[in-house]
């Protein structure tokens, strides 16, 4: 597969031509990348206006994909999560959407920008960041209201590697009529696993990739997929979309990262995700033999749920290791190709250090009750309080950092003293409320 992006840039960079336009760097610089980083020269094509380079390198990624067209975004999942919903929005008459609780903050602040209202649906059991849905919660929830919604949105995999039924969730969707939009942002690689488990491959009507996250791509580099069953408007609509949300100075290196993957995807990529997927698999069943609680279905991702995480990833830096998140109770490991062997090693050595801790049980929380409405609350003056003197107030903003970037608290939302316990229990020591 070809690299026209890539390919631009490199003999551009090899021109010897003097840069009288941006960036300031002028192609020099101590970070080596210099080089290659450049602005919409001629030749070098426009992300939101694609004719050219960056045109045929989305087209080559909509292939691999096999979607009806794929996007580039140099923003992350962000951007396209805010893209997506204002396709869907528009689309319809409803301004409320359906939506797994566990949603990443973007979701919320795209919520805010498109003045779109959300309808939860919230776990039997409540954890910050799981939401297991099923097809018959999602079919009564759209049944429930006077018409249907703009969309049902799911997150899947979410943040501890547990995965929606989401070709069931797809069915319902679409027999009432409604699109069906998936946050995967942790799942760019499941496409081209030896079973694919792509929210496309399962009936997704739109979903975005953090392509950066699991793929041999810059950090920032993501997809918004549309599916070959779904008509979000002509592609110049979504650019235009995209543009709403985005720089107009996107990274020409994170975009020739997410060309070269193409290139990567078509060749060895689904042998080398394929051997680390096996790999993954083999260190959970190691782990479990040693005692340690492994969950979630996500292949690529090693979630240990023990009573002891933090002190897991305190051993694991002591190996030479760094994990991708810990709380209380979980401790997250992402694997991808670019893994050694030597990293299973040292992950192994930790956890042999170590033994098994319960499981914790992190405080319960109920659906709050909303006093705002969530554009209203985000963009509302606002006052940083202590968690402990926030019971009652309403809360502004999502004040959650990233990882794990799941809200306890939306904005409008009134923080209870069970949310106030949440709060504290996963380290948030001050939250955002709208100022009396």
């Amino acid at each position: 597969m070809d690299t026209p992006v890539f390919d631009f840039v490199r003999d551009y960079a090899s021109s010897g031509r003097a840069r009288l336009h941006m960036p300031g760097h002028k192609g020099r610089g101590a970070l080596g990348c210099e080089a290659l980083d450049i602005t919409e020269v001629r030749g070098a094509d426009s992300l939101y206006e694609a004719a050219g380079i960056i045109e045929r390198s989305e087209r080559n990624a909509a292939e691999l994909f096999g979607s009806r067209s794929t996007f580039y975004s140099t923003e992350g999942s962000s951007q396209c999560i805010k893209a997506m919903l204002c396709l869907a929005s528009r689309r319809s008459e409803s301004r409320t959407v359906i939506a797994a609780r566990n949603a990443h903050k973007s979701f919320v602040h795209a919520l805010a920008l498109l003045d779109l209202d959300v309808r939860w649906l919230w776990p039997e059991e409540y954890s910050l960041l799981g939401c297991p849905v099923s097809a018959a919660a999602v079919a009564s929830a759209i049944d429930s209201m006077d018409g249907p919604p703009c969309a049902v949105y799911l997150t899947s995999p979410d943040y501890l590697g547990s995965m929606q039924p989401v070709a069931e969730i797809a069915a319902v969707c679409h027999e009432r009529g409604v699109p069906l939009l998936v946050d995967n942002a942790h799942g760019a690689y499941l496409h081209f696993l030896e079973k694919p488990m792509h929210p496309l491959d399962l009936g997704a009507d739109m979903c975005c990739d953090s392509a950066h996250k699991t793929l041999p791509v810059l950090t920032g580099g993501a997809y918004l997929h549309i599916s070959r069953g779904f008509d979000p408007g002509s592609d110049g609509d979504v650019r235009r979309m995209m543009s709403v949300f985005g720089s107009t100075s996107p990274s020409y290196l994170i975009m020739q990262s997410l060309d070269l993957c193409n290139a990567y995807l078509a060749g060895e990529g689904r042998e080398l995700i394929a051997g680390s997927a096996a790999k993954a698999g083999a260190l959970k069943e190691r782990l479990a033999g040693m005692g340690w609680r492994v969950t979630g279905g996500e292949p690529l991702k090693v979630t240990v749920n023990c009573g002891n995480a933090l002190e897991v990833s305190e051993r694991l830096r002591a190996h030479g290791a760094e994990c991708e998140y810990a709380d209380p109770d979980f401790v997250v490991l992402m694997l991808s190709p670019q893994n050694s062997g030597e990293d299973i090693s040292r992950v192994l050595a930790a956890f042999s250090e170590l033994a098994p801790g319960e499981p914790g049980h992190p405080p319960a929380m109920r659906p709050p009750e909303r006093a705002m409405g969530i554009r209203e609350a985000l963009f509302a003056q606002s006052e940083e309080l202590p968690v402990r003197l926030a019971a009652g107030r309403v809360c502004s903003a999502p004040s959650v950092g990233c990882p794990p970037a799941v809200p306890v608290a939306v904005c409008g939302e009134v923080i209870g003293a069970d949310a106030a316990a949440v709060f504290e229990y996963y380290g948030n020591e001050s939250v955002c409320v709208v100022r009396r």
